[in-house]
């Protein structure tokens, strides 16, 4: 299952933001163990840069970009990402650069909390919660 995980549910790991980071632990122990094939947008690693550093000092920052390098793969934002971003019917580009990035991808979901940013979404949209339960339900099935 191929998930590109929002800024937002990055930072909430990252910044240690409760009660969401325990949820996104359990979603990002899912792409370590390798059950979900995690997707970050490539302008998510210069966003959470920016913010963690201000937050907890360059160095930090750094070393835990370091650790999201290590864990997920990075959806590109090309010139043809962008630009279908810019047509797209999304009020907020950021939002929209992230869903484009996931289609370039062939992503089959976005983890987001941001769910009313994604209405216009052709990727299925997910909060961190439908997507820990999604995951839970596979996991009994399988048992």
């Amino acid at each position: 299952m191929r998930i590109l995980f929002d800024t937002n549910v990055v930072l909430d790991i990252l910044l240690d933001r409760e009660p969401f980071a325990t949820t996104v632990a359990y979603l990002f122990s899912k792409v370590e163990d390798g059950e979900v094939l995690g997707y970050l947008c490539a302008t998510t690693i210069t966003t959470v840069n920016y913010l963690a550093s201000r937050v907890v000092g360059a160095y930090q920052a750094q070393v835990e970009i370091g650790k999201l390098l290590s864990l997920f793969e990075i959806a590109p934002v090309n010139r043809p990402v962008l630009e279908a971003a810019l047509q797209s019917k999304f009020p907020d580009f950021e939002d929209a650069v992230v869903h484009e990035a996931a289609v370039h991808v062939d992503a089959q979901g976005i983890v987001t909390r941001d769910l009313r940013g994604f209405k216009e979404a052709t990727v299925s949209i997910y909060s961190p919660e439908e997507m820990t339960r999604i995951l839970r339900m596979r996991e009994e099935a399988s048992d």
